[in-house]
């Protein structure tokens, strides 16, 4: 495949999505010795767990990897409007025999403001680093492409994809509204066309200047055809890798995954303060009860209180509160190992494009 991924050495035109706090150095590894890109997400970590992260995908791999942060906007504080979630939230927190924290904090730092994490990067230079929610600064994107580092932004609509180009990225992410976890819009507040993958991905194919991966629901090789006929030059696949063993999602989370709830993935900002597609479970459903017309904090002061409780309930034997995030594609998830789920896309890819 001509394009960015070739300029790197990736084979595939797959790329496993970060997926911070769920994908893992030992993901990443398996899917790059397989021949497509993998990633590890280090927005939930500062610089000192980012290089234990990249020294371990690079004790398991001598081959490329993505390192995605995440771009938003420092957090405002509002101790008023804090203390009224937590307030909401004391009757959930009782039920496992827990109190709700005494206040909340900002729990990532953005990387627009960690420059310790720019000084990591440029030292210890993955070949790909990705953005989330945003841009850096011009003498950022400078400081990394000038370490040779390939630089990829997702984009959920037009203009922000024209952003990533105005600022150098050499390749755009284009999330669909269909894609889990979080919702990469650069402006929480402005208004979001919730543009599907499909769209998205032609759209930008025709109108910018850069190569398109297209992320969103894609879960087999017949999904990654689909959005290469469209113009894209890979697919980024990330539910698709929950399920597999080298995935640091827990034993709660994989049920929910394999369970009926996964046709039914619903967009909340309850537990972290920023949309973001779950599968549906008892923190989701908050919305209905406790937290219903509550005003939520802003992100990630919010996912200060919604692990928090995760862990109460967890304590308890009750898993249902976590960070569930998947896409819509979540039915068709699959267990198995890493490489050998590249292995498959790979086949499935191969018979979709000989149709």
């Amino acid at each position: 495949m001509a394009g960015v991924l070739q300029r790197i050495g990736v084979e595939l035109p797959i790329i496993q999505a970060p997926m911070a706090g769920v994908s893992t150095p030992q993901m990443a590894a398996a899917v790059t010795e397989a021949g497509a890109l993998g990633s590890i997400g280090v927005a939930a970590t500062d610089a000192a767990g980012a290089r234990k992260m990249i020294e371990a995908a690079r004790s398991l791999t001598s081959g490329p990897f993505n390192v995605n942060v995440f771009c938003h906007r420092p957090a405002s504080a509002d101790p008023e409007r804090e203390a009224a979630w937590l307030a909401r939230l004391r009757p959930v927190f009782a039920r496992y025999g827990a109190e709700p924290p005494t206040g909340l904090r900002e729990i990532y730092r953005t990387f627009l403001a960690d420059p310790a994490m720019v000084d990591l990067l440029v030292e210890t230079r993955p070949a790909v680093v990705s953005f989330h929610f945003g841009l850096p600064s011009a003498a950022v994107i400078g400081r990394l492409k000038g370490a040779g580092i390939v630089l990829l932004s997702s984009a959920t609509n037009l203009a922000e994809a024209e952003a990533g180009v105005a600022a150098g990225v050499d390749a755009i992410v284009a999330q669909g509204y269909e894609a889990g976890g979080h919702r990469g819009v650069f402006d929480p507040e402005a208004p979001d066309p919730r543009l599907g993958v499909l769209a998205l991905t032609r759209l930008l194919a025709r109108k910018i200047p850069r190569p398109v991966i297209a992320a969103g629901a894609i879960m087999d090789g017949a999904g990654v055809a689909a959005v290469l006929d469209l113009g894209a030059e890979a697919a980024q696949l990330g539910t698709a890798f929950i399920g597999c063993p080298e995935s640091s999602a827990d034993n709660f989370f994989r049920e929910a995954l394999f369970g009926p709830g996964a046709a039914a993935t619903e967009m909340t900002a309850l537990v972290s303060g920023r949309l973001a597609r779950s599968l549906p479970n008892r923190f989701t459903a908050l919305k209905d009860a406790e937290l219903k017309g509550a005003a939520v904090p802003d992100y990630p002061i919010t996912y200060d209180a919604g692990k928090a409780l995760a862990a109460a309930a967890k304590a308890r034997g009750e898993g249902g509160y976590g960070a569930q995030w998947a896409g819509q594609g979540a039915p068709l998830a699959r267990a198995m190992p890493a490489g050998e789920l590249v292995a498959t896309l790979a086949r499935e890819l191969a018979a979709a494009r000989q149709r």
